[in-house]
């Protein structure tokens, strides 16, 4: 009764269009009260110690260092040395697009601040080089879900925290898919561009042109051999990078670039930390909703039924993708995260699945959810950037998707993908 008590009142909140977190604050606390099984302090204590962890301080650094990163030229520059190298082909302003995304990924750690830096600057050039609007977000939105694919991920370090593996494992398992993803990205924009005859521009590069740009950028593209070189080589935690790439931004964004102004950096940091207010209040909210969950056995019984169901890993793998294709449209990627690894995570272990490959197959997943209605933030935020309906963004968005499910399956039964930098790095 506890059960559906929680589920019912979950679900009827989300109906009735409560904002997540608090959805899941109200359920767990209606069937902490109606169970009794534990004080009604049980709420207020798991808040605060879900969220006092070291390794979760990087969630609020990564953001803000993505947010100054924008704002002081680096996602413009970075552009400009995608265009030089992809411009001159079929459907290049698409290609650029992914390229772009997939070093501003290496960044941000999220995937909406990926679409909405990237897409205010690239989607009205495909306008104007008559582009299709559809095409054009629904590439871009894509192509931002990379934003927690490729690390630095705010949703990897959440499901390092809730699995308890390494964030630092986390990272380099996400390196190979991430790429993988991209290059499906690329190759499916190329096929799209060239059925719809978007041609690429007329302008070639000189070597000491390219060289130029590449210069000019070089504060852009040292981000992820700073961030990531430094936590692969043991340097300092993800964490402590997370820091490390704040002010690095700030330096860069006020001093180099002088695209930061003083008076600007007021609304930078207050909207980084509505932001990070909102991914804490989530963690919180659902980490209550995730131990009610362990205080009625939810997770256990799941366990023992898929199992009881089937052993076969293939089979289990498969359930919990369309399960968490499912889950990816209709929840917000990080309570997804923390909900679902207790009940997922022991069934996939009990088959012989390594923590490390499951967490990445789970973000991939609810990476794609940031792309399908009714949820897809990243196709809500590329639409109102590029002035299209969510409509059309999503038929444009169809070919795409289908790119990522299918290196979605070659990562899911393909261990050696996620796992092999792990290998490489002794880890």
């Amino acid at each position: 009764m506890v059960s559906l008590l929680l589920f019912g009142c979950f679900l009827l909140f989300l109906i009735a269009s409560v904002p997540i977190a608090i959805s899941l604050g109200l359920a767990s606390a209606l069937a902490l009260l109606y169970s009794g099984k534990v004080s009604s302090t049980y709420i207020a204590q798991g808040l605060v110690t879900s969220i006092d962890s070291f390794p979760l301080m990087a969630v609020p650094f990564f953001i803000l260092a993505g947010d100054l990163m924008g704002v002081g030229g680096l996602s413009r520059r970075l552009l400009n040395v995608a265009n030089v190298f992809f411009g001159r082909y079929t459907g290049g302003l698409a290609m650029i697009g992914v390229v772009t995304c997939m070093f501003f990924a290496a960044i941000s750690g999220s995937g909406p601040a990926t679409v909405a830096a990237i897409g205010g600057l690239l989607l009205p050039a495909m306008a104007r080089a008559g582009y299709n609007k559809g095409y054009s977000v629904g590439v871009l939105a894509s192509a931002g879900s990379l934003g927690i694919i490729i690390p630095p991920s705010i949703p990897m370090i959440i499901y390092a925290v809730s699995a308890n593996v390494s964030i630092t494992q986390m990272f380099l398992a996400g390196v190979i898919p991430g790429l993988l993803i991209g290059l499906a990205l690329i190759i499916t924009a190329y096929i799209k561009a060239r059925k719809a005859g978007y041609t690429g521009e007329d302008q070639r590069y000189t070597a000491k042109e390219k060289w130029a740009t590449v210069w000019d950028a070089k504060w852009a593209l040292l981000v992820p051999l700073i961030i990531l070189g430094g936590i692969y080589g043991g340097i300092f935690t993800p964490t402590e990078a997370a820091a490390i790439g704040v002010v690095y931004g700030f330096v860069v964004g006020v001093f180099v670039h002088k695209e930061i102004k003083l008076k600007d950096l007021y609304d930078v940091i207050a909207n980084s930390a509505l932001t990070s207010a909102t991914v804490i209040v989530i963690v919180g909210t659902a980490t209550i909703f995730g131990r009610m969950l362990a205080i009625e056995r939810i997770p256990f019984m799941i366990a023992d039924y898929i199992i009881n169901l089937t052993e076969n890993p293939i089979i289990i793998l498969l359930l919990i993708n369309i399960l968490l294709l499912f889950v990816g449209m209709f929840m917000e990627t990080l309570a997804a995260i923390i909900i679902l690894v207790p009940i997922l995570l022991p069934v996939v272990v009990a088959v012989g699945v390594d923590p490390v490959h499951f967490g990445i197959v789970m973000i991939v997943n609810l990476a794609l959810g940031m792309v399908t209605p009714p949820v897809g933030v990243n196709l809500f935020v590329g639409a109102r950037v590029g002035e299209t309906s969510l409509e059309k963004a999503s038929l444009g968005a169809i070919p795409f998707i289908l790119a990522m499910l299918a290196v979605l399956l070659l990562i899911t039964y393909v261990p050696w993908l996620s796992l092999a930098p792990l290998s490489l790095m002794g880890g």
